[in-house]
Protein backbone atom coordinates (compact mmCIF):
# COMPACT_ATOMS: atom_id res chain seq x y z
CA UNK A 1 0.00 0.00 0.00
CA UNK A 2 1.11 3.61 -0.84
CA UNK A 3 1.89 6.12 1.78
CA UNK A 4 -0.26 8.53 0.14
CA UNK A 5 -3.06 5.88 0.59
CA UNK A 6 -2.09 4.76 3.97
CA UNK A 7 -1.67 8.32 5.34
CA UNK A 8 -5.15 9.12 4.07
CA UNK A 9 -6.90 6.17 5.76
CA UNK A 10 -5.34 6.71 8.95
CA UNK A 11 -6.56 10.83 8.63
CA UNK A 12 -9.91 9.58 7.84
CA UNK A 13 -9.95 7.64 11.13
CA UNK A 14 -8.54 9.90 13.15
CA UNK A 15 -11.36 12.38 12.00
CA UNK A 16 -14.23 9.96 11.78
CA UNK A 17 -13.91 8.70 15.51
CA UNK A 18 -12.84 11.93 16.98
CA UNK A 19 -16.30 13.53 16.78
CA UNK A 20 -20.29 13.47 15.52
CA UNK A 21 -20.20 13.92 11.58
CA UNK A 22 -20.70 17.67 10.21
CA UNK A 23 -22.89 18.41 7.19
CA UNK A 24 -19.25 18.77 5.14
CA UNK A 25 -17.92 15.53 6.69
CA UNK A 26 -21.09 13.37 5.41
CA UNK A 27 -21.11 15.54 1.91
CA UNK A 28 -17.24 14.66 1.18
CA UNK A 29 -17.84 10.86 1.87
CA UNK A 30 -20.88 10.79 0.14
CA UNK A 31 -18.60 12.39 -2.78
CA UNK A 32 -15.78 9.50 -1.97
CA UNK A 33 -18.04 6.60 -3.31
CA UNK A 34 -14.58 4.88 -3.74
CA UNK A 35 -13.70 5.36 0.13
CA UNK A 36 -17.33 4.01 1.17
CA UNK A 37 -17.79 1.03 -0.90
CA UNK A 38 -13.68 0.05 0.72
CA UNK A 39 -15.90 0.53 4.03
CA UNK A 40 -18.49 -1.46 2.51
CA UNK A 41 -21.69 -1.85 0.04
CA UNK A 42 -24.25 -1.42 3.15
CA UNK A 43 -22.01 1.55 4.06
CA UNK A 44 -22.35 2.82 0.60
CA UNK A 45 -25.73 2.25 -0.07
CA UNK A 46 -26.99 4.17 3.18
CA UNK A 47 -25.33 7.06 2.16
CA UNK A 48 -27.14 7.05 -1.11
CA UNK A 49 -30.17 6.32 -0.37
CA UNK A 50 -30.97 8.26 2.76
CA UNK A 51 -31.47 12.23 2.89
CA UNK A 52 -28.27 14.58 4.53
CA UNK A 53 -30.86 15.22 7.29
CA UNK A 54 -32.20 11.74 7.98
CA UNK A 55 -28.34 10.54 7.33
CA UNK A 56 -26.73 13.12 10.00
CA UNK A 57 -28.99 12.47 12.21
CA UNK A 58 -28.78 8.64 11.98
CA UNK A 59 -24.95 8.97 11.89
CA UNK A 60 -24.88 10.65 14.82
CA UNK A 61 -27.17 9.01 17.17
CA UNK A 62 -25.00 6.18 16.51
CA UNK A 63 -21.56 7.91 17.10
CA UNK A 64 -22.86 9.30 20.45
CA UNK A 65 -24.10 6.32 21.16
CA UNK A 66 -21.30 4.04 20.71
CA UNK A 67 -17.96 6.38 21.32
CA UNK A 68 -19.43 8.66 23.82
CA UNK A 69 -22.10 6.40 25.97
CA UNK A 70 -20.95 3.26 26.26
CA UNK A 71 -17.83 2.64 25.64
CA UNK A 72 -15.01 5.40 24.83
CA UNK A 73 -12.50 4.33 22.61
CA UNK A 74 -9.26 5.54 24.71
CA UNK A 75 -6.09 2.65 25.34
CA UNK A 76 -5.76 3.44 28.87
CA UNK A 77 -9.56 3.00 29.84
CA UNK A 78 -10.17 0.00 27.36
CA UNK A 79 -6.71 -1.81 29.02
CA UNK A 80 -6.92 -0.84 32.70
CA UNK A 81 -9.06 -2.09 34.87
CA UNK A 82 -9.33 1.11 36.86
CA UNK A 83 -11.75 2.40 34.27
CA UNK A 84 -9.93 5.57 34.95
CA UNK A 85 -8.42 7.63 31.17
CA UNK A 86 -4.60 8.76 31.88
CA UNK A 87 -4.04 11.84 31.16
CA UNK A 88 -0.77 14.18 30.93
CA UNK A 89 2.57 12.73 31.32
CA UNK A 90 1.27 9.91 33.09
CA UNK A 91 0.03 8.43 29.85
CA UNK A 92 2.81 5.97 28.01
CA UNK A 93 1.86 7.59 24.81
CA UNK A 94 2.71 11.03 25.66
CA UNK A 95 6.47 10.87 25.74
CA UNK A 96 6.51 8.76 22.62
CA UNK A 97 4.42 11.79 21.09
CA UNK A 98 7.05 14.08 22.22
CA UNK A 99 9.82 12.25 21.31
CA UNK A 100 8.93 11.62 17.75
CA UNK A 101 8.05 15.94 17.35
CA UNK A 102 3.84 14.96 17.31
CA UNK A 103 2.63 18.58 19.00
CA UNK A 104 0.08 17.84 21.10
CA UNK A 105 -2.14 20.28 22.76
CA UNK A 106 -4.50 18.56 24.78
CA UNK A 107 -6.35 21.81 25.63
CA UNK A 108 -7.27 22.70 21.48
CA UNK A 109 -8.35 18.92 21.48
CA UNK A 110 -12.07 17.99 21.44
CA UNK A 111 -10.88 14.49 23.11
CA UNK A 112 -9.54 14.95 26.56
CA UNK A 113 -7.09 11.35 26.49
CA UNK A 114 -3.65 11.47 25.06
CA UNK A 115 -4.42 7.86 23.94
CA UNK A 116 -7.87 8.22 22.10
CA UNK A 117 -7.95 6.57 19.19
CA UNK A 118 -8.56 9.18 16.87
CA UNK A 119 -5.23 10.92 18.35
CA UNK A 120 -3.48 8.05 18.07
CA UNK A 121 -4.29 7.25 14.10
CA UNK A 122 -3.03 11.26 13.54
CA UNK A 123 0.09 9.71 15.48
CA UNK A 124 0.47 7.25 12.84
CA UNK A 125 -0.47 9.12 10.13
CA UNK A 126 2.67 11.63 10.97
CA UNK A 127 4.54 8.98 11.68
CA UNK A 128 4.26 7.63 7.69
CA UNK A 129 4.56 11.53 6.52
CA UNK A 130 8.04 11.30 8.19
CA UNK A 131 8.87 7.83 7.20
CA UNK A 132 9.78 6.59 10.48
CA UNK A 133 8.58 3.01 9.54
CA UNK A 134 10.19 1.18 12.64
CA UNK A 135 8.14 3.68 15.11
CA UNK A 136 5.08 2.71 13.35
CA UNK A 137 5.98 -1.07 13.53
CA UNK A 138 6.89 -0.13 17.32
CA UNK A 139 3.24 1.71 17.74
CA UNK A 140 1.25 -0.65 16.38
CA UNK A 141 2.46 -3.34 18.41
CA UNK A 142 2.13 -1.99 21.86
CA UNK A 143 -0.45 0.53 21.48
CA UNK A 144 -3.10 0.20 18.86
CA UNK A 145 -3.08 -3.53 18.23
CA UNK A 146 -3.52 -4.29 21.66
CA UNK A 147 -6.58 -3.36 22.17
CA UNK A 148 -8.10 -1.13 19.13
CA UNK A 149 -9.01 -4.41 17.17
CA UNK A 150 -10.72 -6.10 20.03
CA UNK A 151 -12.38 -2.99 20.92
CA UNK A 152 -13.97 -2.60 17.63
CA UNK A 153 -14.97 -6.07 17.21
CA UNK A 154 -16.11 -5.96 20.57
CA UNK A 155 -18.76 -2.69 20.64
CA UNK A 156 -19.53 -3.13 16.51
CA UNK A 157 -22.78 -4.96 17.23
CA UNK A 158 -24.01 -1.91 19.63
CA UNK A 159 -23.98 -0.01 15.96
CA UNK A 160 -27.37 0.86 14.63
CA UNK A 161 -25.66 1.78 11.22
CA UNK A 162 -24.19 0.06 8.70
CA UNK A 163 -21.58 2.74 8.68
CA UNK A 164 -20.31 2.70 11.90
CA UNK A 165 -20.61 -1.50 11.98
CA UNK A 166 -18.51 -1.80 9.04
CA UNK A 167 -16.30 0.64 10.27
CA UNK A 168 -15.25 -1.04 13.10
CA UNK A 169 -14.68 -4.02 10.96
CA UNK A 170 -12.61 -1.95 8.30
CA UNK A 171 -10.73 -0.38 11.25
CA UNK A 172 -9.94 -3.64 12.95
CA UNK A 173 -8.61 -5.16 9.49
CA UNK A 174 -6.94 -2.18 8.37
CA UNK A 175 -4.58 -1.55 11.54
CA UNK A 176 -3.65 -5.41 11.43
CA UNK A 177 -3.53 -5.46 7.36
CA UNK A 178 -0.96 -2.60 7.96
CA UNK A 179 0.91 -4.03 10.62
CA UNK A 180 1.73 -6.62 8.50
CA UNK A 181 2.26 -4.34 5.53
CA UNK A 182 5.31 -2.90 7.82
CA UNK A 183 6.82 -5.72 8.85
CA UNK A 184 6.81 -7.07 4.87
CA UNK A 185 7.94 -4.26 3.28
Amino acid sequence: MQKKSRSFIYEFLSTIFLDVMNQKLIDQLNDNEELLKMISLDAFLLFKETSNNELKKLLNIDFTSLFLMNSIPIESFVLDNKDEVQVGLQNPVMQLYFNHGYKLDMTKSKVNAPDHIAIECAFIQNLIENDEKEVQIKFLENHILKWAPIYLLGIKDMAKTHFYRDLCDFAAEFFIADYDYLLES
